[in-house]
């Protein structure tokens, strides 16, 4: 009966020794194998694999796939211009290299989530001291781009490569939300107003402007119409001089009928003289002077 219960004990034995020198490293993740001593870990791939028994050898499982870090929901930053912002942001990352991971943290790859978050935080810090308010709510992706390298470079010490960082939320506490926005809206109006005062001013230039060229124009204008009537004249006075020239009592018969023309209008009553040099070509058509020319008719 002893016998049977020291073989029993010695089958568990064994299979206990066996399970802990047997584990198997699943396509997700990779294996750091270490001793005690000065032995050297060795990482090890998917598949089934022995080890001695602890705590002569330990295996720290690796997670190797891009895994996003878990942060606070909101975290406090504050810009160049000294604005408090609510910040949530998203940071995925990746174990490149499990050795340098298991050095830095000895074996303990719990700890790695802890100590990505205060890069992160130490890097985002940086970023957004470096902006004013207006950049951190128009330039987001820039920011995150700016963390991203700065993280990058620290967390490559620990064996991991940070893929990148988004920003899911910015926003203002709640105790200062009305003043920020307040702000902006004078801002906003300020710039308002520097625009429409610009615009007044382009909008005078330009009608400044039309009314030179306008005045250029009627100067101009004046001008070309003051040289075509000069012209016109000095044409008329020549015909006039040369129709003058071969039949001067008809050139005088004209001239009486058109001044004739220009002053009487129809229904006018007018009382004259009838004796007028005015009115000798009525008496004659000739234009000579007549002795009853004194006793014609008064017109009506």
């Amino acid at each position: 009966m002893n016998r049977i219960i020291a073989l029993v004990v010695g089958i568990v034995i064994v299979l206990f020794a066996a399970s802990s020198m047997v584990f198997v490293v699943d396509q997700r993740h990779m294996a750091v194998v270490s001793g005690h001593g000065d032995a050297e870990p060795v990482l090890l791939g998917p598949g089934l694999h022995v080890k001695l028994p602890p705590p002569l050898q330990t295996v720290m499982l690796v997670d190797s796939r891009i895994r996003s870090l878990d942060t606070p929901d909101e975290d406090r930053y504050i810009t160049s211009d000294k604005t408090d912002l609510l910040v949530d942001p998203v940071v995925r990352y990746r174990v490149a290299d499990p050795l340098k991971l298991f050095a830095q943290t000895k074996g303990d790859e719990q700890t790695l989530p802890d100590r990505l978050a205060l890069l992160a935080r130490s890097a985002l810090s940086d970023a957004f001291a470096k902006v004013t308010l207006t950049d951190a709510l128009g330039k987001q992706q820039a920011i995150a781009d700016e963390a991203r390298g700065a993280m990058a470079s620290a967390a490559g010490s620990l064996g991991v490569d940070v893929i990148d960082i988004q920003l899911a939320r910015i926003d203002f506490p709640a105790a200062m939300t009305d003043s920020v926005f307040k702000r902006m809206s004078a801002a906003r109006e300020q710039a308002a107003s520097v625009e429409r005062a610009k615009g007044v001013a382009e909008a005078d230039q330009i009608k400044a402007d039309a009314l030179i060229q306008q005045q250029a124009l009627l100067a101009q204008a004046n001008l070309q119409a003051q040289t075509i009537k000069g012209e016109g004249d000095g044409k008329a006075a020549a015909i006039a001089a040369d129709a003058y020239g071969r039949d001067p009592q008809f050139y005088e018969f004209y001239q009486s009928m058109l001044a004739y023309r220009n002053t009487f209008k129809p229904n006018d009553v007018i009382v004259v003289d009838s004796s007028s040099e005015f009115f000798r070509f009525m008496r004659s058509p000739t234009g000579d002077v007549t002795p009853d020319a004194a006793a014609a008719p008064r017109k009506h």
